[in-house]
């Protein structure tokens, strides 16, 4: 007869298989559902400024601030194995000063963190083992907001019940947002760079399985689609604000002038 101890470890290693298995069921069968994500973006504003586009830069340098219009729907990344969808927006712009360069450099400007439904729960157990800060604000405890309120809800006209609306998490309509991170290039200067786009991307952090990033437009697996739209159109970079061209009678010319030759007066 087995003692107490093996069949504990019997037990345990037949729970972890268990375990196993199911995680990777539930990995593989996010497969099954569609998705279909299509977003919308459009340039509102850009400047071009010289200034400390950080606390911590130790030298003035030439930073883009670029604000646009969001119009998005992440609503079919959202299933049983998703916790939360990271979006991101980033600038795409040639790395030298010559436009026709090949070499392409990405930076971020914007990125948001949208939880699942299953991360708001109250029961939770993300937030039962990691206590209340492991839960989003809008869910925590200190927050008055968290708790919710018995507010009235609108009939519909010839309705007996009452109608519940529910946001579905993956909606995002931002008008003319300010940018979070700036640009900045290695060499100091940014202005006046052209081929620049902003390009809409995301990736889904699942419970158990592997992370998922963006699918490129036209591109299929599956059930899964690539995203519809997603990026702007191509627009230049202005030249630096501040800086006002030399007006002279024959038109404008550049902005450091030559020095004049000076010739002697006969009389």
């Amino acid at each position: 007869m087995h003692s107490t101890l093996v069949r504990a470890q019997n037990v345990f290693g037949f729970f972890t298989t268990v375990a196993f298995c199911v995680a990777a069921l539930i990995a593989i069968s996010v497969v099954i559902s569609p998705q279909c994500p299509s977003a919308s973006i459009e340039l509102r504003n850009v400047q071009v400024v010289k200034g400390r586009p950080h606390y911590y830069s130790d030298k003035r340098l030439e930073y883009a601030h670029i604000k646009f219009d969001l119009d998005a729907d992440f609503s079919s990344l959202f299933n049983w194995n998703t916790k939360q969808l990271f979006v991101y927006v980033t600038a795409t712009y040639p790395s030298s000063s010559s436009n026709t360069s090949s070499s392409l450099s990405q930076a971020i400007i914007w990125d948001l963190i949208i939880p699942s439904h299953g991360q708001l729960h109250p029961f939770n157990p993300v937030a039962f083992f990691r206590g209340d800060s492991a839960l989003p604000p809008p869910m925590r405890k200190s927050n008055p907001k968290s708790t919710p309120t018995n507010k009235p809800v609108k009939k519909s006209a010839g309705s007996s019940g009452v109608e519940k609306q529910e946001t579905k998490p993956g909606i995002i309509q931002l008008k003319n947002t300010k940018p979070k991170y700036q640009i900045t290039d290695i060499s100091g200067r940014l202005a006046e760079r052209g081929n620049v786009t902003l390009d809409v991307g995301w990736n889904v952090q699942p419970w158990v399985g592997a992370l998922t990033w963006t699918m490129p437009e036209g591109k299929t697996f599956g059930r899964w689609k690539g995203v519809q739209g997603g990026s702007s159109e191509v627009f230049d970079l202005p030249a630096l604000k501040g800086k006002k061209p030399v007006v002279v009678k024959e038109g404008v010319v550049s902005e450091k002038p030559e020095a004049a030759e000076a010739s002697p007066v006969l009389r």
